[in-house]
């Protein structure tokens, strides 16, 4: 008997943009994803990992510049018709009524008149928003108008719904509700779709709904880990099996690969002065480790436990574990966070005294803070124009990044006190080192 095909299949897909430089900044690496009748694939990263690149090739919204996707058999070229798309924003036109909002992609099929009511009608009444058809958003709540999302999507009967990030602009009741309401209607076979991939970066709300779980590494998105989640609905967050798949993921995202990513050799010492550094504030810094070092965790704790404590998501908690990490003051690994003997230091610390230990670090350890001490250290008049440090960092990275890791080493420069910069004039000095 011949094994019923996937839905989709995503082969060794690759995505990069290029650069005002003539370079070109790869998003996405390699990337392989199937998905299968009756599933929800769960693709789960931090901010960076290109998952939201990845859902837009699916789209066909985007073109891939390696690989291919095959949706039913058929290459995508261009937006098939049986994939759909909620966003993270809400997207609604805000002059159009809920029953118009979700009329509008029947309205681009050229369907009969009846036939548009009558499905629209359906839609909105399967997301549980019968009696609002003549409401405009300005009405609705956001949870309201996340629902008008999925009812535009769902009208048209895709066999394929992409989901990303949906349920992260609400409040946390909100998601839950509309979370637990929508797989409810996919357990019930309610829904007029066949497979789901939902992008998230709330490792729950990955275990709670999807069948499968693929893990993607940031610049560039590689997929590093694929988990089966085999719990029955509906998923209790309680349950001792859920809190280990949990558990297993931070260990996945937190895991050393020596020589790289899929065996690639580690950076040299040239392009690790000009990595990219995700903004972090010094009180973020502090407070975490603050927190580590307190009771009951004592210098070490589970990363699922203090998210939980602290209510931090991955896209808050990895930046500020991988910017202590860089510092010297914590190690990460296996799912928990260690402070080093300088990490407990500097929790326990006077402000003066942390300062200090913070700059030590700083310039021992983040080698383009050192090196623009440098140069402000060789020069005469001691000072130097931030264009000057911000063309060296689009020489190795994209504007964007470059302009994110040069606010993060003036934030650091200031609080550990190596040097000074002046907005209104966009220069650094040594007015007032330490």
């Amino acid at each position: 008997m011949n094994a019923v095909p996937a839905l989709l299949d995503v082969k060794s897909v690759g995505k990069a943009f290029a650069r005002a430089d003539g370079g070109s900044l790869t998003v996405l690496d390699g990337v392989n994803l199937t998905v299968n009748e009756g599933e929800i694939v769960g693709l789960l990263g931090r901010s960076g990992s290109g998952k939201s690149s990845l859902l837009r090739v699916i789209a066909g919204l985007s073109r891939p510049t390696a690989g291919e996707v095959v949706y039913l058999g058929q290459r995508i070229q261009g937006p098939p018709a049986g994939i759909a798309m909620v966003f993270q924003s809400f997207a609604l036109f805000p002059w159009l009524t809920v029953f118009e909002n979700v009329a509008l992609g029947l309205e681009a099929l050229k369907l009969p008149a009846e036939e548009i009511r009558s499905r629209s009608l359906a839609a909105i009444d399967l997301i549980g928003l019968d009696g609002f058809e003549s409401a405009y958003p300005r009405e609705l709540s956001g949870g309201m108008r996340q629902r008008v999302g999925f009812a535009r999507a769902l009208v048209v009967h895709p066999n394929i719904l992409l989901m990303d990030e949906p349920f992260s602009a609400l409040d946390v009741l909100t998601a839950e509700t509309l979370r637990t309401d929508f797989l409810e209607l996919w357990e019930r076979r309610q829904l007029p779709i066949k497979g789901i991939i939902l992008v998230t970066h709330n490792i729950e709300e990955a275990v709670q709904m999807a069948n499968r779980i693929l893990v993607f590494s940031t610049n560039p998105g590689r997929v590093i880990g694929e988990i089966k989640v085999e719990l029955p609905q509906p998923r209790d967050r309680l349950d001792p099996r859920f809190r280990e798949l949990v558990e297993r993921i931070y260990v996945e995202m937190t895991a050393k690969r020596p020589g790289g990513d899929r065996g690639r050799p580690a950076p040299e010492p040239a392009a690790a002065a000009f990595a990219m550094l995700q903004h972090v504030s010094s009180n973020g810094l502090a407070g975490l480790t603050e927190a580590v070092a307190a009771a009951p965790y004592n210098g070490r704790a589970d990363l699922p436990v203090i998210a939980s404590d602290l209510m931090m998501e991955i896209d808050e908690l990895f930046p500020v574990v991988e910017a202590l990490v860089l510092l010297h003051f914590a190690e990460a690994e296996g799912g928990d966070i260690r402070l080093t003997e300088q990490g407990l230091a500097f929790a326990n610390a006077e402000l003066s005294e942390r300062k200090r230990i913070f700059a030590k670090n700083l310039l021992q350890y983040v080698p383009f803070a050192a090196h623009l001490r440098r140069v402000l250290d060789e020069r005469a008049s001691h000072e130097a124009p931030r264009s000057r440090f911000l063309d060296e960092l689009e020489d190795h990275m994209s504007p964007e990044a470059a302009e994110e890791t040069l606010r993060t080493i003036v934030s650091w420069g200031r609080y550990g006190e190596i040097f000074a910069y002046d907005d209104s004039t966009m220069r650094f000095s040594l007015e007032n080192p330490t």
